[in-house]
């Protein structure tokens, strides 16, 4: 993807080149991370049964789980890895575990860092932002998304059709592949768990995919609610200041304005790249918090 020029001219493009070298060993240092976090806590999905707190243990879970969205984000951009196969394997299992195809979602997020927030073509735009307190909890629900990758991928798995704009028609048949496949594994994996008696894909997949959609959905709101419907990068988009603990889970991308003046730099040199250009970012957050306390102030008001 070319970098946006306006932002580009605040580094040098040897810099550029230089910040933009993909690794396979970061990639597959921090994948290994999150299977790591993804599996401790399943294991304490699986000690919590029968248990109390086994509903902040599917929480937890989930909240891991549905955070390997930002691993789907950094294949998509082919930069989690160096090697190609690479990020399209991961970006196919992640993109399987939340109902995101990996090809689609390529289509839809680069229309997004092309035309983002213009509300006429930017695909993230096409659902009006919350305007009111109950608008606010349905999005952060989560059910709204759920709601959305249902009817998209089986309207393209049963109609064979694909009606997205971003969407080339010459990769319309792509898309329906992509959706077809994917409900094919699916009913799979349902019809074994019926005959087999398994509950593993109910307790360790869906219900905690469900559980934890809303710290993403809270997450992902933070990246543009209430920016410029500009065409400048540095302000159209936030950068949220946090801990190394949510910076790990998200693959850095709480360095969001920078991602999206730089979408060729990989998730493990966000930090030095936010060391060059921070001081020309025009909306950042002290925290996730303050976002937050800052969108519901406005929704009152």
């Amino acid at each position: 993807m070319e970098i946006e020029t306006s932002a580009a001219k605040c580094l040098a493009r040897d810099a550029v080149r230089r910040l933009s070298r993909r690794s396979d060993s970061q990639g597959l240092l921090k994948l290994g991370l999150h299977i790591t976090l993804l599996s401790a806590t399943g294991f304490g999905v699986w000690m919590s049964r029968g248990h109390p707190w086994l509903v902040g243990a599917l929480v937890l879970h989930g909240m891991v789980l549905c955070f390997l969205f930002c691993a789907l984000h950094e294949s998509i951009h082919r930069t989690a890895f160096a090697s190609r196969w690479l990020n399209d394997l991961v970006a196919w299992v992640c993109g399987a575990l939340l109902m995101l195809p990996p090809k689609y979602f390529r289509l839809f997020h680069f229309a997004h860092h092309r035309f983002t927030q213009d509300p006429a073509r930017d695909p993230e735009l096409a659902a009006a932002g919350p305007a009111t307190l109950a608008a606010y909890v349905w999005r952060v629900s989560g059910l709204p998304y759920w709601s959305d990758r249902l009817s998209v991928t089986l309207g393209h798995a049963l109609a064979g059709r694909v009606r997205e704009p971003f969407v080339p028609p010459e990769k319309a048949a792509n898309i329906v592949r992509e959706a077809r496949i994917l409900w094919a594994c699916y009913l799979c994996i349902l019809a074994a768990s019926l005959y087999w008696q398994l509950t593993g894909v109910l307790l360790f997949w869906v219900l905690p995919a469900i559980l934890g959609q809303p710290f993403l959905r809270l997450f992902l709101l933070a990246e543009h609610s209430g920016c410029a419907l500009s065409e400048n990068m540095f302000e159209n988009t936030r950068t949220t200041y946090s801990n190394f603990v949510v910076k790990g889970l998200t693959w850095r991308m709480s360095f969001h304005a920078d991602h999206h003046a730089f979408p060729s730099v990989p998730f493990h040199a966000l930090s030095e790249l936010h060391g060059l250009i921070g001081q020309r970012l025009q909306v950042t957050a002290p925290g996730y918090l303050a976002v937050h306390r800052e969108l519901l102030r406005r929704l009152r008001s």
